[in-house]
């Protein structure tokens, strides 16, 4: 009898030992995530794919759905970014310390969720889709600054996503608006961050999450995309709450300068504009019609077009890739739209790092103004916090000083320990009030603490920052100026 207790206990506990990993059924088919390494009890599923490849006779079109695949796919690997050029050693390479860099294809529809609730869907936790910046060209949803280890252990499902990038998201043609039931193109990007979201409403239970309580948040060109995601009639209702981060909030006159003409911004290009620029380039390159566009091989477009487009910007003509206002995808720019009464009914957080070029807290709490007259709440924040130099990165600090656009990363995600710089005691701090913001508006859609939003009546930011010390002493008040201690 003794023996048998024995038997018993011994078996509990090989099962209990046993890790809890389950095999969750997605739409395409079965899928099975690894334990995170970093943080206890979150799981990471890399690499799934949340629609068809965009290659081939799907190339500049609407997302498809997914391809289904036999038997579990482990997910442990990322999925392909999106095509763009190989970065270049100093600034950005150099601070998010990519290492080797993963292979580019125009297959890059793929997306990674971490959570701490895999096959449980009663559990209802809030999500939040990332969009990653890089100018809509270049850039990929893990880079090391966006791992979600952190984030998913404050119970919010992450997802993280690759999307169309350059003139594979961007590109418009007047033969690709005359085949669309729409009488679209230039969006494909977009689009696929649409796509995305549906994914969410149809899978991410399965994972735990809510799809009834999604955040969406980027920055840079991802904080262009939500601008985008936030006007567009085919996203409406797939999201509950929208972070923009350093991507301006209403476009402002930038400041006089004496003796010089003062500056407006610039025009949004026009469907017709954006198409017409883009078959100059394909005409030019004897890629005259769809069928030879679409047979192209992709680095063969991509040179074209990036050649091209620096001869064009060299001579002051259109060569960024953008949004474009094409009556399905997008309607009306941002600022037309948000005084016009047509952005989600959401609730907003927005702000921008203290030295971020072109991203003024003046647009930024007028934007948040306007919401407050529209019933919504908007809440502003501005990071300062000059980042530490350890005096052995010239390559990375001669150009990126101070809070410097996308600095806030690491601070957001909680991800320092993937950076080389002298972190202190406080920055660690200031990382944890800020992840714990970030988390707390995914789930209540208010970041809590002493933020509070941003109004008329009180037009204050949630400054972070850090005191003569080094010591976290974020506060809610007037943004600094950006004279102020780097």
């Amino acid at each position: 009898m003794k023996r048998i207790v024995i038997c018993l206990a011994a078996a509990l506990a090989l099962f209990a030992c046993k890790e809890y990993n389950p095999v969750l059924t997605i739409e395409g088919g079965q899928v099975q995530g690894i334990k995170s390494t970093e943080k206890k009890g979150v799981y990471v599923y890399k690499g799934i794919p949340y629609a068809a490849p965009p290659i081939g006779q799907l190339r500049w079109k609407e997302p498809q759905p997914v391809v289904p695949w036999e038997g579990v796919k482990v997910c442990d690997r990322f999925g392909h970014p999106g095509f763009q050029v190989t970065h270049y050693p100093g600034g950005y390479t150099d601070e998010w310390g990519y290492g080797e860099e993963p292979a580019y294809s125009e297959d890059c529809l793929y997306l990674n969720v971490y959570t701490t609730a895999p096959g449980k869907p009663d559990a209802k936790l809030p999500v939040a889709m990332w969009i990653h910046g890089g100018g809509l060209r270049e850039g990929w949803g893990f880079e090391p600054e966006f791992y979600g280890d952190e984030f998913a252990s404050k119970d919010v499902v992450l997802v993280t996503i690759n999307y169309r990038l350059g003139m594979f998201g961007f590109m418009s043609h007047p033969d690709l608006i005359a085949e669309n039931e729409h009488g679209s193109s230039g969006n494909y990007g977009i689009m696929d961050q649409v796509q995305a979201l549906k994914w969410i409403q149809k899978n991410i239970a399965q994972f735990g999450g809510d799809p009834d309580n999604v955040m969406i948040f980027g920055q840079s060109g991802g904080g262009r995309s939500t601008r985008t995601l936030s006007e567009s009639p085919i996203a409406r209702g797939l999201f509950h709450k929208a972070v923009i981060m350093s991507a301006q909030g209403f476009a402002m006159p930038a400041p006089a300068i004496p003796g010089m003409p003062t500056r407006q911004p610039a025009p949004a290009q026009t469907l017709e504009e954006q198409a017409n620029h883009y078959k100059e380039i394909m005409d030019w390159a004897k890629l005259d019609n769809l069928d030879k566009m679409r047979a192209a091989s992709t680095e063969e477009i991509f040179s074209i077009v990036n050649i091209y487009n620096r001869v064009n910007e060299v001579r002051g003509g259109m060569g960024m890739f953008a949004p474009v206002i094409d009556g399905y995808v997008c309607k009306q720019d941002f600022d037309t739209a948000a005084k016009s009464g047509n952005l989600a009914n959401v609730p907003y957080m927005i702000g921008c790092t203290l030295n971020d070029s072109g991203n003024m807290p003046p647009g930024i709490a007028a934007f948040c103004q306007d919401r407050q007259e529209k019933g919504n709440k908007a809440y502003a924040y501005q990071f300062a916090r000059p980042l530490p130099d350890d005096g052995k990165h010239p390559q990375v600090t001669q150009r990126l000083r101070g809070a410097f656009h996308s600095s806030d990363l690491w601070f957001v995600f909680k991800t320092l320990k993937y950076c080389w710089r002298p972190w202190t005691d406080g920055d660690w701090a200031l990382a944890e009030k800020m992840v714990t913001a970030w988390t707390n508006f995914a789930k209540y859609s208010d970041p809590q603490g002493d933020w509070k939003p941003c109004t008329k009546e009180d037009p204050s930011f949630m400054v972070f920052c850090l005191d003569e010390n080094d010591n976290e002493a974020s506060f809610f008040g007037e943004p600094l100026s950006p004279n102020a201690r780097q």
